[in-house]
């Protein structure tokens, strides 16, 4: 803090600051004697003691009490801190009115700049509001504050802070202030402040006062400690508004108004396009205005046609326009979404959460309420249970060969007999890793055969992922549902030696007394033992080291690879270090995943659009491994290049007498593209 501000404080509120312990005796002694109704000229460290334990002012023998108590308070203030930490704290725990809690953030939403930066005048202004900030409200109170403020110089000139000359010269000054409200659509984790809002919301629904009154989110001081790491939390919005920008310049290029009638949805019939924009315009904010305000359907209907200005999102920065709320609509549908989480899978702290590409415009979180077809993302999850119940070892080879599950096995009506994404099948023997590392769906079906969907879904709602899922063996290919949130915590429980532990976003909630009211207690059970989990995890590493996400580790593609060149953000990765993960592409390419770990983080990410028929074309842009997995390479990078995050990159830890195999020795360890043999590393 400037030397000026603290020099303002101290002539105004307590001249004699250095000189006491804590107690202005004769100001005191009055307040006693008049019952507090002449004020008591209390210190710093008193008014301190008040703003910590009791803000509200009391009358008559209620005053004398709480004056005895700041007086007890004070003295112990005084013993346990130094003068410039009192200070501190006063500058800090003062509500300066307009959401601005302290000085810092005062400093911010009243001038725009950090408090070390305040001019004089500036830091007279805000001293001046502790008076009384309502009151005194720069926005609301011009006059009364400029009146504030002179006094808070003479009171500077007085005690010789300032010159008489300069007191002169900054009283006639207008007041100048650069007010930047703090906006809940600004600044670091937007997605997840709003998840944290809701979330208080119905803990404080469950959770009354001790008089069976409800906490105040807003007004009680309550204190909330959350998991997210700011830098950590940085890196990852950078990382997704960096390759957005880059995917979504390649989606324009390959789905546009000239090149696709249907603009934006891809594959659909005119019934489909017609049946799309009508329910976009049944769920739209505008929809549900109108028909409250009571116009007919077909006024709101016809108001959808009729140009109007509009500011839009646009990845160069808002801009205005003008176009029909229908277009709107078409021109929001283009843009592709995204949802990524990061979380340390040992105690469920969630560290970094990106719900979307931009929480003003797109404000449905992808990380919580965005399910979507998970792809071969959920094969792990087919793989496991083969392991734990049938014994098996990632070595185990099957033949690559056509697989079917029979009419009525497992309630299927028909015979089950989906093919490879090349196409084709080899008739080799191949490993459960080699095939899990290049998305063999003939393996993964042979699997899900043998074990049946009853216990995979009974192990994968184990693993978090609570979604409705028929009991049908085409979920072993991934058309069941999942958020990113439980796609994560599920992932999490093979890093953490087959321990589920839910995600967790809050440590504790204290009152303004810092007293504990709320302390989180993981939510965790045996899902898998640790040699189970040690296998999956090095199934898992085999996809970074020679299957679709082995991109992760290659350089020199972008030389001559488009798909590497103009939208691999980030590209090369050259990762060295262990890592164990999963590409994920569905159907048309609607969805992309890739969600993987170190030893202490595991981060996942999902990339689509907003409607399943918003989708690229091609598969070499369109999957997982083009999507989704530049995102976390980005972020990684930047993770690493931080060494106070201390993110491993060390190998997975094995568990004592290991039996299954996991060194296979016969192994082919060849290099493929998820659903995609034109890749090259």
């Amino acid at each position: 803090m400037p030397k000026s501000l603290v020099d303002a404080l101290i002539a105004t509120e307590d001249e004699r600051f250095y000189e006491h312990s804590g107690i202005d005796v004769r100001g005191t002694l009055r307040a006693m004697f008049f019952f507090g109704s002449r004020g008591g000229a209390s210190t710093i460290t008193q008014q301190l003691a008040k703003q910590l334990f009791h803000k509200e002012k009391k009358r008559g023998l209620g005053r004398y009490t709480q004056k005895i108590k700041e007086w007890v308070i004070a003295t112990r203030l005084e013993k346990q801190y130094t003068k410039e930490e009192i200070l501190a704290m006063y500058f800090n725990v003062y509500d300066f009115n307009n959401n601005a809690d302290g000085i810092r953030s005062a400093a911010k939403i009243y001038f725009d700049k950090e408090p070390k930066n305040l001019k004089i005048e500036e830091g007279a202004m805000l001293v001046g509001m502790f008076k009384n900030s309502a009151l005194y409200n720069p926005v609301k109170n011009k006059v009364g504050v400029t009146n504030r403020r002179n006094v808070v110089l003479a009171q500077m000139a007085k005690n010789n802070y300032i010159t008489q000359e300069e007191k002169d010269s900054l009283q006639k000054l207008p007041l100048k202030i650069k007010f930047t409200p703090e906006s809940h659509n600004d600044g670091l984790a937007t997605y997840f402040r709003e998840y944290l809002r809701t979330y208080m919301k119905t803990w404080i629904e469950n959770n009354p006062k001790p008089d069976g009154t409800k906490h105040n989110l807003y007004l009680d001081g309550l204190k909330v400690y959350t998991t997210i790491d700011s830098k950590m939390q940085a890196y990852a919005e950078a990382a997704v508004k960096a390759h957005m920008q880059r995917l979504q310049k390649a989606f324009d290029a390959e789905n546009n108004p000239k090149k696709n009638p249907m603009f934006p949805f891809v594959k659909v019939s005119k019934d489909e396009y017609a049946a799309l924009i009508e329910k976009a315009m049944k769920n739209s904010n505008r929809w549900a205005h109108l028909k409250y305000l009571g116009y007919s359907e077909k006024e709101i209907r016809d108001s959808f046609y009729k140009k109007t200005d509009m500011r839009v999102f646009s990845w160069k920065g808002e801009k205005d326009t003008v176009m029909t709320p229908r277009d709107s609509i078409l021109y929001y549908k283009a843009f592709l979404r995204t949802g990524m989480m990061s979380m340390e899978p040992q105690t469920g702290h969630i560290k970094a959460w990106v719900g979307g590409i931009n929480y003003k415009h797109f404000q449905y979180d992808q990380v919580i309420q965005g399910a979507r077809q998970t792809g071969s993302t959920f094969k792990p999850f087919v793989y496991a249970t083969a392991i734990d119940q049938l014994h098996y070892s990632p070595c185990l080879e099957l033949p690559d060969i056509q697989t079917c599950v029979e009419a009525h096995k497992y309630g299927n009506l028909q015979a089950w007999c989906p093919r490879n994404s090349t196409g084709n099948f080899t008739g080799k023997m191949m490993t459960l890793k080699y095939a899990l590392a290049n998305s063999v769906n003939s393996i993964t079906v042979n699997l899900m055969d043998k074990v049946g969907p009853l216990p995979v879904i009974n192990l994968v709602k184990k693993l978090g992922i609570t979604s409705n899922m028929p009991q049908a063996p085409s979920i072993a290919l991934g058309t069941a549902d999942a958020t990113v949130f439980q796609m994560v915590g599920a992932y999490g429980t093979f890093a953490n030696e087959g321990v589920y532990v839910k995600p967790v976003l809050i440590t504790r909630i204290e009152d303004k007394n810092g007293t504990v009211l709320f302390e989180n207690t993981p939510e965790t059970h045996d899902v898998v033992n640790a040699e189970v989990a040690r296998a999956v995890v090095n199934l898992l590493e085999g996809v970074t080291r020679y299957g679709s996400g082995a991109r992760l580790r290659t350089k020199g593609a972008d030389s001559y690879n488009a798909v590497y060149k103009n939208v691999m953000t980030g590209y090369p990765y050259q990762f060295t270090n262990a890592i164990a993960g999963k590409t994920g592409t569905t159907q048309n390419n609607s969805d992309g995943w890739f969600v993987a770990m170190v030893p202490n983080l595991v981060t996942g990410v999902w990339v689509g659009g907003e409607d399943r028929a918003v989708h690229f074309r091609s598969m070499a842009y369109g999957q997982g491994a083009t999507m989704a997995l530049p995102i976390w390479g980005y972020y990684m990078k930047k993770c690493y290049a931080d060494a106070d995050l201390a993110v491993s990159k060390a190998a997975f830890p094995a568990p004592q007498n290991v039996q299954i195999q996991i060194d296979c020795s016969k192994e082919k360890e060849e290099d493929s593209g998820e659903d995609d043999t034109s890749i090259d590393f």
